[in-house]
């Protein structure tokens, strides 16, 4: 129970990493408050937990005064706030620089990384009240690495890891911790809908798309969304005091090959020889 006692307000928690970062933190010891766009999956989340252990607030991250709100319904609930997850996100690709449209790049941009910063412009002041609090931005191993057509997704989660870092330098003197956390390929609905189209094209299924896209990945597969909370769980708890500004990868080994070598892997071609 490393998280007794700790209060977190948990974005994007009505699906999937979402949900089982709120699900990990109330194992864990945590009251949560969770957020999302659609109340009815946030309340069968919270139905899903013991009673007392979270409150819900539906709202859009993209609107400051719901940003306010989210937080304000979390110091109602536990009357402190100790951790902040910024998970709401989106992923719409398919497109290139060229292509896209304008409305499409401001709502990734306004969602993946405005979003964030409204709660914690919201929830910095009450947890250096507080005493200190730890920040857990869920960026993207698509930060650090380009994927292909999705240039709003990637440079909004370039953006969040510089983000946290910024926050990290400015709010340390206050006790303030925000760490990054990279997940790489995870088996969420949101990314069943973005990958399904490709089954066609590719002649398999749903199983097959994902094969395809973690067959050059060490670990050969996708994660599951629980296995991306307990490096979160880490970083919410005092167990972490030390750690602020870092880029945490949890993506399977994915952001160590090298594309060349991969190619030939895929070729049936050993390196070298």
């Amino acid at each position: 129970m490393k998280l007794d006692g700790k209060v977190a307000l948990i974005t994007g928690a009505g699906t999937g990493i979402g949900t089982a970062i709120a699900k990990r933190f109330v194992a864990d010891g945590a009251r949560i408050c969770i957020t999302g766009r659609r109340q009815e999956m946030l309340d069968e989340v919270a139905q899903s937990l013991p009673v007392g252990a979270a409150v819900t607030c539906a709202g859009d991250v993209t609107k400051f005064e719901d940003a306010k709100r989210m937080v304000e319904t979390a110091l109602g609930f536990a009357s402190k706030l100790d951790v902040l997850v910024n998970n709401a996100a989106i992923d719409p690709g398919g497109t290139t620089v060229v292509d896209i449209d304008p409305e499409l790049w401001h709502r990734v941009l306004e969602t993946n990384l405005t979003g964030p910063l409204y709660l914690m412009k919201a929830s910095i002041p009450h947890m250096i009240k507080g005493g200190g609090g730890s920040i857990i931005n869920i960026a993207s191993l698509g930060g650090l690495r380009c994927l292909p057509g999705m240039p709003a997704y990637c440079s909004s989660k370039a953006g969040l890891i510089m983000l946290t870092q910024q926050v990290a330098l400015d709010f340390g003197p206050s006790k303030i911790r925000c760490n990054a956390v990279c997940p790489g390929g995870t088996r969420t609905a949101m990314l069943e809908k973005s990958l399904g189209p490709l089954a066609e094209v590719l002649g398999t299924d749903l199983e097959g798309v994902f094969r395809c896209i973690s067959s050059m990945v060490p670990l050969r597969r996708t994660a599951n969304p629980s296995e991306i909370t307990g490096i979160c769980s880490y970083l919410a708890s005092d167990d972490s005091t030390f750690m602020t500004g870092s880029v945490l990868l949890v993506d399977g080994g994915a952001a160590i090959v090298d594309v060349a070598g991969a190619a030939l892997t895929n070729a049936g071609v050993k390196w070298g020889v």
